[in-house]
C-alpha cells in the first residue's frame, strides 16, 4: 500500500554495496549520519518534521538534511540562480529515495533474523581506521551505522548475490555480441629522432636543428645513423627504435600524425613539450580481437555485475510494492 512511491534509481544503491567489498560504503554513510541537523537545503529554517513514513518507521527532515549535507554543499558551489533550487531538490529527492530503500532493507533484514556479530563490527572499525578514517568505536552512533551497513551487506548477499549464476554459454554469447568491447586498438612500431632544446638555447634554435636533421632524412641518409648521432632520446643507441605503441600510449601530438601514416612514412618535426620529434612508422597492426579464453574472467565479472544489479533492482521494487510508503517531502510543516 503506497500513498506516494519513489521509483528506484537504477544502479545507485547496489553500486554503493559493491564498491568496497565488505565495507562497501560505510565511510560515506557514517559521515552523512554524523552530520548535525543543518536545516533545509534551500536555506530557510524549518522546524524538524516527518518527510516519509516507511511501514512503521519515519524519516525526519533533520535526517534528510544530514544525508544531503555534502551533496548540497557541492551543488551550491557549482550552480547559481534559478538552477540552484532545482538541483538541490533533485539531490534531496535522490537522498530520500536512498534512505527509503535503506530502511526497507534493514526492516527486511531484521524480519529475517539477519545478525551482525561484535567481531564483525570491530573488524570494520579496524579496516576503516587502517584506511585513515577517524572512527570512534565508543560512539554509539558510529557503532550503529557500521552495524546497519554490515546488516545490509549480509541481506543483499543472501537475497541477491547468492542467487546469481553465470553460465558458460551466457559468457560466450555476451562475448560474441560485444566483441568490440574487447578489441585492441591499432598498434604502431615506430622510431624517432628527438631533438631537445639545450640549456640556454632558444626553442627556435632547436627547431632549426630538427629541420636540418629532417632534411638529411629526406635526402636518404640512414634514419638509424641519424638517430645515433643526433637524437637526444634514450632510444638513440637503438637507432631510435621505440618498439610497439598503441593509441593512448604516446603524446597526443604524435598520436594525431600516426593515424595518417603508412609504413615507411616519416613525419616532419612534431613539436611537443619534450622537444621536436621526427617519427618513422615502421609497421602498423590493425585492431585485433582479444580471444575469449584471455578475457573469460573479465566477461564473467561484467555479466555477474549486470545480473546482480538487475536482480537487486527487482528485489528492491518488490520490497517497495509490499510496503506502506508515504512521502511528505513537499508538504508544508
Amino acid at each position: 500500500m503506497i500513498k506516494q512511491r519513489l521509483r528506484p534509481l537504477p544502479g545507485t544503491a547496489f553500486r554503493q554495496l559493491r564498491v568496497l567489498g565488505f565495507l562497501f560504503s560505510l565511510t560515506a554513510l557514517i559521515g552523512a549520519a554524523a552530520v548535525c541537523s543543518i536545516g533545509p537545503a534551500h536555506g530557510a529554517h524549518v522546524a524538524d518534521r516527518i518527510v516519509a513514513v516507511v511501514n512503521n518507521e519515519v524519516i525526519m527532515l533533520s535526517e534528510l538534511m544530514a544525508e544531503t549535507a555534502a551533496e548540497a554543499k557541492r551543488v551550491r558551489e557549482r550552480y547559481k540562480g534559478e538552477e540552484l533550487p532545482r538541483r538541490l531538490q533533485q539531490a534531496e529527492y535522490m537522498a530520500l529515495n536512498r534512505m527509503i530503500e535503506r530502511k526497507l532493507q534493514l526492516q527486511y533484514a531484521k524480519s529475517k533474523g539477519v545478525e551482525v556479530t561484535d567481531d564483525e563490527v570491530k573488524s570494520a572499525f579496524k579496516e576503516l581506521q587502517r584506511q585513515g578514517e577517524h572512527m570512534d568505536e565508543s560512539k554509539p552512533e558510529d557503532r550503529k551505522s557500521i552495524k546497519e551497513q554490515l546488516m545490509l551487506l549480509h541481506v543483499v548477499d543472501r537475497e541477491v548475490r547468492g542467487n546469481v549464476m553465470v553460465a558458460e554459454r551466457e559468457m560466450q554469447r555476451f562475448y560474441e555480441e560485444h566483441k568490440s568491447r574487447f578489441s585492441l586498438p591499432e598498434e604502431y612500431r615506430i622510431s624517432q629522432i628527438l631533438i631537445v632544446p639545450r640549456a640556454a638555447e632558444e626553442r627556435a634554435e632547436a627547431r632549426s636543428r630538427a629541420a636540418a636533421v629532417y632534411t638529411q632524412v629526406k635526402r636518404g641518409t640512414d634514419f638509424g645513423d641519424l638517430a645515433i648521432r643526433h637524437s637526444d632520446g634514450a632510444e638513440a643507441s637503438r637507432g631510435g627504435s621505440l618498439g610497439y605503441v598503441r593509441q593512448g600510449e604516446v603524446l597526443p601530438q604524435i598520436e594525431r600524425v600516426l593515424t595518417s601514416l603508412q609504413p615507411g612514412d616519416i613525419t616532419e618535426p612534431v613539436e611537443t613539450p619534450q622537444g621536436f620529434h621526427i617519427i618513422r612508422l615502421d609497421e602498423k597492426k590493425p585492431p585485433q580481437f582479444r580471444p575469449f579464453p584471455e578475457i573469460k574472467a573479465e566477461v564473467q565479472t561484467l555479466l555477474y555485475q549486470q545480473k546482480t544489479e538487475d536482480l537487486y533492482q527487482a528485489w528492491i521494487a518488490g520490497l517497495k510494492k509490499k510496503a506502506f510508503i508515504e512521502v511528505k517531502f513537499y508538504e508544508n510543516p
